[in-house]
């Protein structure tokens, strides 16, 4: 069980992607007026932990299918109020709880509760609004009544830290699914860890994004880049941890798109040219 949002009147709805992630599952949609559906279609997002579910909307006439509005996350301010809404504990339906955004732009890895599969996810929100199992897919509001972040992810390792996906990356995506059916997002082929400046002086390395796992098949191998390597810049710009990170460079792009790429290997700078992928 998971929680989601309605985006259109057609029967689109937004949830996690680790919410339905079972692909052989059959799954049904009950509204908050005890309504159930069928899913008809899943399109998952595999950049993202995002998912948009396909329901058929009521004959006219009915009730009708009510969209959340939807607000701009890059205003957002650190102590700013926010309300979470989920299926608690995959139990407790349209469970509210409050609180305030505890932080932005974080880096998080996100998956199953079981620990079967993780995403990275970068440039998330942090709240300290209680966020617990089933309520993953679940809409973060302002005070304004307006879905500012998609509930994600929790720390199991301390109280009161959640982690929502900013809306504005929804709208994106979005944005791109009602243009092509599908999600068709830059795809690097990485797996990396951000090296702060505090860290870049004590080993005498770079800032920048090291790369612990290149994958196989994909524009970064091609390209030559290498396990161990730190992505310094991407077409001149710089990858700082407290100004963004690779994740965000590669999705300012577009699939196709041909990028130059420094890496730092073995003391030595090296550009390389690489073009950007769908990713599968």
């Amino acid at each position: 069980m998971g929680a989601g949002f309605i985006i259109s009147k057609d029967g689109l709805i937004v949830t996690n992607k680790h919410v339905v992630s079972d692909t052989e599952a059959i799954y049904k949609i009950v509204t908050s007026d005890n309504k159930e559906y069928d899913v008809s279609k899943i399109y998952r997002d595999s950049a993202n932990d995002l998912a948009i579910l396909k329901i058929d909307p009521p004959p006219a006439g009915g009730s009708g299918l009510k969209p959340v509005e939807m607000g701009d996350s890059s205003k957002l301010k650190v102590g700013q109020f926010v309300i979470a809404i989920g299926t608690a504990l995959g139990e407790f339906r349209q469970t509210v709880t409050t609180g305030v955004i505890s932080g932005l732009g974080r880096g998080i890895s996100a998956g199953s509760p079981l620990g079967d599969f993780a995403e990275r996810l970068d440039n998330v929100i942090q709240t300290d609004a209680a966020i617990n199992p089933g309520n993953s897919g679940g809409p973060l509001f302002n005070s304004a009544g307006q879905v500012i972040g998609v509930n994600t992810a929790i720390s199991t390792e301390g109280q009161n830290i959640g982690f929502a996906i900013p809306i504005n990356v929804i709208k994106e995506a979005i944005e791109n699914f009602n243009k092509t059916g599908q999600f068709s997002r830059p795809f690097l082929g990485v797996r990396y860890t951000l090296i702060d400046q505090k860290t870049a002086l004590l080993n005498e390395v770079p800032q920048g994004a090291y790369v612990q796992e290149v994958v196989v098949g994909s524009a970064a191998e091609r390209s030559g880049i290498k396990e161990g390597d730190i992505i310094t810049k991407i077409d001149g710009q710089k990858l700082e941890k407290d100004e963004g990170s690779l994740a965000k460079e590669i999705s300012s792009h577009k699939v196709g798109d041909e990028v130059l790429i420094e890496v730092w290997r073995d003391g030595e700078t090296k550009v390389l040219k690489v073009v950007l992928e769908e990713s599968k």
